[in-house]
Parts: structure tokens; sequence; C-alpha cells
């Protein structure tokens, strides 16, 4: 649904996007992290048509964003930073003339409008001026106009911003409804929503692609291993007898006491050892206590990957 091939997008003497290219899928929901200045907002905006690039290419659904902007744009509904909000209109007025200026036919908005309202929870306040609303409601009301033409393709730039808890949660659900039918790009600074959110995460710093997978692999991504983390009751012999198994690279131990062993098991990133330690407990006759996958905090590997440190 998304190609981005080698895209840059200078400003003067600055890089902004240095040479990035990736795919999004129909139906995938992508988180979009990064430090301030990463390249975020400006990889949104050449995506939706509002700057172009200085070099490479964007397609969205085949058709290249320098040569038929328009017909891209009807195909995306974009939430910018700041929510382009008309604040002496009333919530209604506001998503009416929205529509209008989509095209939407006059037979089908009053049910886009209605539809929209009730997905962002808007009720209470359509008929309140833009200007009295809480931050929170504009950021609704910002995400309502995005999707009130029936997008294929949602852009979200920090969508939950000023959100209460209770209001984050229902937008990562809405969120998540959206994505089983359409695709979803969303920016953040907040790990979390990766966790709640998104299929696949990417990682941009001073312009450039340091981290895209999934969720589960940007936990290894600082150190490049897996690790497994074994609790057994037994003899003492389980650590020599897991460092024989074949993929082991260390095995730890964490404690050992009353009989009681506690070990982190650690291989190549992509061998995932916990059937064979598995089968191993049984065949010496262990009690497994505990055996999980054990992965990194998202922070510290963010950190790792923006910092190096």
């Amino acid at each position: 649904m998304i190609e981005v091939d080698n895209l840059t997008k200078t400003f003067g003497e600055t890089r902004a996007v240095d040479g990035i290219s990736f795919t999004v899928k129909s139906g995938e929901i992508l988180g979009f992290l990064g430090p301030n200045g990463a390249g975020k907002t400006t990889t949104m905006r050449v995506i939706t048509c509002y700057l172009q690039p200085t070099s490479g290419a964007v397609r969205i659904d085949g058709m290249d964003i320098s040569e038929e902007s328009l017909e891209v744009r009807k195909r995306i509904g974009y939430l910018p930073e700041s929510a382009p909000l008309y604040h002496e209109m009333n919530v209604v007025d506001y998503l009416r003339y929205v529509a209008e200026i989509r095209h939407i036919p006059k037979s089908e908005r009053r049910t886009a409008v209605r539809r929209a309202v009730e997905r962002c929870a808007l009720m209470d306040v359509i008929r309140k001026n833009v200007g009295q609303l809480s931050s929170g409601y504009r950021q609704r009301l910002g995400l309502a106009q995005a999707i009130l033409h029936d997008p294929e393709i949602l852009v979200l730039d920090e969508p939950t911003r000023g959100l209460d808890p209770n209001q984050i949660a229902e937008i990562r659900q809405l969120i998540r409804e959206i994505g089983r039918q359409k695709t979803v790009i969303f920016s953040t600074h907040i790990l979390q929503e990766v966790r709640a959110v998104c299929d696949r995460v990417m990682i941009i710093d001073r312009g450039r692609i340091r981290f895209d997978g999934s969720k589960e692999a940007l936990g290894y991504a600082a150190s490049g291993k897996e690790r497994v983390f074994v609790e057994v009751q037994g003899d003492g012999d389980a650590p020599a007898r897991l460092r024989n198994l074949q993929g082991v690279e260390t095995v730890q131990v964490v404690s050992q006491s009353g009989g009681v062993t506690q070990l982190q098991v650690e291989s190549p990133q992509g061998k995932d050892l916990r059937a064979e330690i598995f089968s191993t407990a049984v065949q010496n006759g262990w009690t497994l206590l505990e055996l999980r996958r054990e992965v990194a905090d998202l922070e510290d590997v963010f950190r790792k990957l923006t910092t190096g440190s």
C-alpha cells in the first residue's frame, strides 16, 4: 500500500530524511518512533503530499505522490501534530465542512459525520465551538476529520497527545479496529503504545532507519541475542547439561539454593531453545518451575538504538 524508495528530504543544509526505504502492507499498523528531530514528521508530510521529496520516490497504492497528488490524498486520512481546526466553528459544522471539501456526496455526509462523531466519542460536544474544547477533545476532533472520508490509509502524528488515560485507551482501541481493514502509520514517543497497538515498529534517528521489524524482534535489537530464563528443581547439574545443548552460547547461574537453580540461557537471535530445554528437563527428571523468553526493556532498546548508550 505504501512504498518509500530511497527518500531524501533536505531543508537548506539540513538533511531531515536521509535515503530511507520501506514498505507498508495493507492492513498493517506501523509504529513510527524516534527522538525529536529524527525525521518522523517530515517523512509523514512527504507521504501525505504536504512536502515534495528532494530525491527518491513515494508510491501510494501504486501511484506516485509527485504525479498523482490529488488522487493520493483521497486515499489518505492525516492527523498532523497540530490538528487543522477552525476555532470559530462548532464541531458538527466543522465536520460537515470537511465532508464537503472531501467531496463526500451530499446524500452520504450526514452518515459520515455521525459515524466519525460516534467513533471518536464526540457526542457530548457536537454543538460546542471548537475553541471551547479541551485539548483532548480537539485531538479527538482532529482524528474524526482524518477518518471522515473512510480512507484506505491513516497517517497519525502523535494521535494520543493531550488525552487523559481513559481517552488514550479509547483511541488505541479505535486504531486497532481501523487497522483490521486499513493501513495505519502513527508516530509516538510513548513506547507503551507500541506494545498496545502496532504490528510492526520502525525507529528513525537523524533521518535514517535504525530498526524495522516486529515488536518481538525489537526486544532483541540491542543485544542481537535470544535469552531464556529457566528455574528448575533437581540435581545441581542443570547448568552443565544446558551448556551442552546445540545453539547455546552462554548459561549464567542467577541463583542456586535449596535444590532450586535459576539460569539465564543465551543463544543467537532466532534460535528459540525453550523446546530443547523442556525436553532436557523431562529427560533428567527436573521439576520445571519456570521457563520464559526474556525480552529487553523497550525503553533501553530505544535508547541504545538512538544514542548508542
